[in-house]
């Protein structure tokens, strides 16, 4: 049986940043990315990824700019409440927007560069043992590292329940040219109608958008509802390649076990509750996960303290922020005080796009614009 440091189960963004991090931690280590696809291939998502995991990404020595080159920066941003209210302000620092085969494959490849290995097989089946894990029967590892995304093999091998209705998202994507009135701007836009709910328009760039709609399973939805939100959202737009996904949403998230089997990115349910958002948490945890991974049997608990102290804060902010926005009338004077202040506008966007917190500016602002 073939032995390795660490095994990362999943090569998306989540996994490259933890085997390029797991290889930074001890040039050492040996490091395998298994993942069931071949490179490059395609994500069902938005494709936007905010300046914050980029960030990340540059703090770990990748070169953020080549990752997304030849893609849309995006400045604006437009947001319209379930009440009609619709602000549309340039974001402190613009968004790109890039498709997920073009992304992931630059990320993984750069991930690679730094010494970790690839290779393609279907992850089924993990052993853990005090002084390793075993998978499938024929590899083993100090550590396995699960970044296998929504429906993750390493998360049910832990016997962690998967996210319930109320804490499971379901969204559709496709690719259309870009709405008319929305050309430039990445949008994401709210109904009062089967609420929680929103559609989203990011701009590639080349005359085309990802556009897409998604709201919570447990409110019964199907794929041709999910096709009538987003026909009533984006009326007129007629996407190409739709697939749909879940997005297990992070006021579900499961604690993360001590040992020697880590979560990481969709695995650990760190999607956004307000917007979807994932691709931030994704290359955070991974390059925290990556950190972590070489403590061995301690490795659970390390990376359970570095989640705490990074992003503790912010997921109950995000979590107590999506339980008021339950009520459609605090989205409402939320998007009001956004569309009055620019600094609240600001606030509002790193709370649903990185790890921003839910400030005492936003929240009396908000007070003040509840009618």
């Amino acid at each position: 049986m073939e032995h390795w440091d660490v095994v990362v189960v999943g090569g998306g963004p989540a996994g490259a940043a933890c085997a390029a991090v797991a290889r930074r931690a001890d040039p050492a280590a040996r490091v395998l990315v298994l993942d069931r696809a071949d490179f490059p291939r395609d994500k069902v998502c938005g494709d936007g990824i905010a300046p914050e995991a980029l960030d990340v990404l540059s703090g770990l020595g990748l070169d953020a700019e080549s990752l997304t080159a030849g893609w849309a920066s995006v400045p604006r941003l437009r947001l319209r409440s379930p009440g009609g209210t619709t602000v549309e302000r340039a974001m402190r620092r613009p968004a790109r927007v890039v498709p997920r085969a073009v992304f992931d494959g630059r990320l993984l490849t750069a991930a690679l560069a730094t010494g970790a290995e690839l290779r393609r097989h279907v992850v089924r089946r993990l052993e853990v043992h005090p002084t390793h894990v075993e998978v499938d029967g024929a590899i083993s590892a100090g550590v396995v590292v699960g970044a296998d995304g929504a429906e993750s093999v390493v998360r049910r091998s832990l016997g962690v329940r998967p996210n319930p209705p109320d804490r499971l998202a379901i969204a559709i994507r496709g690719y259309a040219p870009e709405p008319a009135g929305l050309e430039g701007v990445q949008a994401i836009l709210t109904t009062g109608q089967r609420w929680p709910a929103y559609a989203w328009s990011f701009p590639l760039g080349d005359g085309r958008a990802n556009v897409g709609y998604g709201e919570l399973v447990s409110g019964g939805v199907n794929r041709d509802g999910l096709l009538d939100g987003l026909a009533r959202l984006l009326p007129g737009v007629e996407p190409a390649g739709l697939r749909a996904h879940r997005l297990p949403l992070s006021t579900g998230r499961p604690r993360q076990p001590d040992g020697r089997v880590l979560l990481a990115g969709d695995a650990a349910s760190l999607i956004n509750p307000l917007t979807g958002e994932g691709i931030f948490y994704a290359v955070l945890s991974g390059a925290l996960a990556g950190t972590a991974a070489i403590h061995g049997a301690g490795s659970g608990r390390a990376y359970r303290r570095a989640l705490q102290a990074r992003l503790g804060r912010h997921l109950r902010h995000s979590s107590t922020a999506s339980w008021a926005s339950r009520w459609p009338a605090v989205m409402d004077a939320a998007f009001r005080a956004a569309e009055a202040d620019q600094r609240v506008f600001d606030d509002v966007v790193d709370l649903g796009l990185a790890d921003g917190r839910l400030t005492p500016r936003a929240l009396s602002a908000a007070v003040r614009h509840l009618r």
